[in-house]
């Protein structure tokens, strides 16, 4: 998934006539936007943004399996170009005429309603041991900004869908209010729940976890790996999958989240049978798609 360039920046000026809000019939009709600038509380201006905002998400979409799907480079700079306006314009379209949910998501985040709750915990997954300070305790937007640059680079890496392994982290650490923490307290960085064997020679953060064995959750004390960033972490967590025959079908996934999802599931990265149906949960929340429009909106 490729990051937009801002378009914020290259808006024309406002004159005094009345701008047309409805929906642009081109990718490079940026009236939407322009008119939100003018009137932020014009519900026909929020609806303008909404739907190209939702656009942008679907061109990002869209350039990510092209990524992802591509055998080989584009024979040329000239046929680069035109595949990536065809796919502009197609995400256009689809964003006009087919109802995605985001757009209205977006239009609800827009006018000030809340975002849905973290999804609580589950078996596998770290419950911090003392109270999160507010610096560990993001809102899913802000979780997904951050998260989601260094998930792009890795899952580019390995051929995989980024929003796949997002999701997991979302799951792994309750969208970042929950995880391993070390001695001193500090955070471990470790966002996919990645238990510490003995061949985990780095640092190690203690954590009660609920384990499934035989059908029954056992609550237990566990020791994960812990990191000194976010990025270590992300890394990690690809070179495990990439370097274990265990996640063959995962990374044959390719370009597909769902297909991601279910390879996870069914590889035993989690004691909790119900892993994979969270995951597809996450990946299929308003909590997500919000926030993912949010972000693509801040471009």
């Amino acid at each position: 998934m490729t990051t937009l360039p801002p378009t914020t920046s290259t808006l024309p000026a406002l004159g005094g006539a009345p701008i047309d809000t409805a929906a642009a019939t081109t990718y490079t009709d940026a009236n939407g936007l322009a008119a939100l600038k003018r009137d932020p509380n014009s519900p026909e201006a929020i609806s303008a943004v909404a739907k190209q905002v939702e656009a942008l998400f679907l061109q990002m979409m869209l350039k990510s399996m092209r990524d992802a799907t591509s055998a080989e480079a584009t024979s040329s700079n000239e046929m680069g170009m035109y595949q990536d306006m065809f796919d502009k314009q197609v995400a256009l379209s689809i964003s006009q005429h087919t109802d995605l949910g985001i757009s209205r998501l977006l239009k609800r985040q827009l006018v000030g309603k809340p975002a849905a709750a973290a999804p609580k915990l589950t078996p596998g997954v770290p419950a911090s041991a003392s109270a999160p300070t507010s610096a560990a305790s993001p809102t899913p937007t802000e979780f997904v900004h951050r998260m989601l640059p260094p998930i792009t680079r890795a899952a580019r890496a390995l051929g995989v869908d980024p929003l796949g392994m997002l999701a997991q982290a979302a799951l792994e650490t309750g969208w970042g209010q929950r995880m391993p923490r070390n001695a001193d307290g500090s955070l471990s960085h470790n966002m996919f729940g990645i238990k510490a064997g003995e061949e985990w020679a780095g640092a190690r953060a203690s954590a009660d976890t609920m384990e499934v064995a035989n059908g029954v959750a056992t609550p237990r004390r566990t020791t994960f790996r812990a990191y000194g960033s976010i990025e270590e972490s992300v890394n990690d967590f690809a070179s495990l999958l990439k370097n274990s025959p265990r996640y063959r079908d995962v990374i044959a996934a390719g370009g597909n989240a769902g297909a991601y999802i279910a390879g996870m599931g069914k590889s035993g990265y989690a004691t909790d049978p119900e892993y994979a149906n969270k995951l597809n949960q996450i990946l299929r929340s308003d909590t997500l798609q919000s926030a993912l429009a949010a972000r693509v909106a801040a471009l």
